[in-house]
């Protein structure tokens, strides 16, 4: 089969987990393949999505075949978007496939930073996401701090690194409750994410008047999900933290509005989409300062941070910001003042688009290697 060349229409097929568009387990990740294909069609693009089931980054023999299947149906010299968490443990996959295919990894999170692998099985996947970066053409990180730790990590000879930070969707200014007591944490329910630290934290500010809702899937991890309710049980928050499960569209964004601080303990995280959510709406933000986060979080124009970033190998930060949070009334009136002003300065997903749209096009016209 041959491919339209570079003068040809503008297409790609994305490949994306199975599981991308089912309400019951949104994700950052999901949120942001979805969107950035729907991006794509509005400038022209023709996007074939391709979801595949699969346990994926490791995937079994079955989806393994699924993907080279589709892989070796796809036209020559078409362009491909690969989902890294599809794409990164497969390399001997992509191999055969790049030498007629012009093929993309977008990177949400380099597969060794999830928490709770052990060695072994990190040192694997870090190995093998090395290789299959090394293989294909381009690789899209979600942030700039992703693109450094790509090139620095996995050494010279990749492809090029294109940035296409994630955007966000303009919204109301949150009501809140009273400016204080309405927690908010939007966040899948596994280790990566800190809920249990959160959770120890919000114990030693149970003098404040304050209810702390979790949204987000308890399926991914079924024991980290069982491990949360017993801590919140143990430390007497079952009238105060819920765990409300997965939130979409009007529901989430019912959630939001009723929040005067939004919260995010991660251990890793490579942008933070929720973050920027939460700007967009006016509402400060308390999270740890790790990796990619600190990008997302950024500045009002007068250089005040619009939230409370703590010091992710430090515990006790957590305790403490939110004394301060509840304690200082000033303080409180100074965060949501830098939230309103960062949240006129936050990008669209316009501006995704197109930096992903500039990837793919330079990777659809460039030379071939004979």
């Amino acid at each position: 089969m041959t491919a339209p060349g570079p003068e040809g229409p503008r297409e790609v097929h994305a490949v994306l987990p199975g599981g991308v568009a089912d309400p019951a387990a949104p994700s950052g990740g999901n949120v942001y393949d979805l969107r950035v294909c729907r991006e794509l069609a509005a400038l022209g693009w023709r996007v074939h999505r391709h979801p595949l089931p699969g346990g994926w980054p490791r995937p079994d023999a079955a989806a393994t075949a699924r993907l080279a299947r589709l892989l070796a149906e796809l036209p020559d010299g078409a362009p491909v978007l690969l989902d890294g968490l599809v794409a990164c443990g497969v390399p001997d996959v992509l191999r055969p496939a790049a030498a007629r295919l012009r093929l993309a990894v977008l990177l949400h999170l380099p597969l060794a930073d999830e928490t709770g692998l052990d060695p072994g099985t990190a040192a694997e996947l870090d190995a093998r996401e090395r290789r299959a970066l090394h293989t294909v053409g381009a690789v899209i990180a979600t942030s700039d701090w992703a693109a450094r730790r790509i090139r620095a990590h996995h050494g010279p000879g990749l492809p090029p690194v294109t940035v296409a930070r994630p955007g966000a969707d303009p919204a109301p200014p949150a009501p809140g409750t009273d400016g204080a007591g309405g927690l908010l944490c939007v966040a899948s329910v596994t280790p990566r994410k800190g809920h249990r630290r959160l959770v120890d934290a919000l114990a030693t500010v149970t003098d404040a008047p304050w209810t702390c809702t979790f949204v987000g899937g308890t399926d991914q991890d079924p024991e980290c999900a069982r491990q949360l309710r017993a801590r919140i049980r143990e430390l007497g928050l079952t009238d105060r933290v819920r765990l409300a499960g997965p939130r979409t569209g009007a529901a989430l964004a019912a959630c939001y509005a009723a929040a005067d601080l939004v919260l995010l303990a991660s251990y890793a995280e490579t942008y933070g989409m929720v973050l920027t959510e939460a700007l967009a709406r006016g509402i400060p933000v308390l999270a740890t300062a790790v990796d990619g986060v600190p990008e997302a979080v950024g500045r009002a124009p007068d250089g005040r941070v619009p939230g409370l970033l703590v010091p992710p190998g430090e515990p006790a930060a957590l305790a403490g910001a939110l004394r301060a949070w509840f304690g200082g009334p000033a303080l409180r009136r100074r965060l949501a003042d830098a939230a309103a002003a960062r949240r006129a300065m936050l990008e669209g997903w316009e501006t995704t688009s197109h930096s992903l749209a500039g990837a793919l096009e330079r990777l659809r016209t460039a030379p071939r290697s004979p």
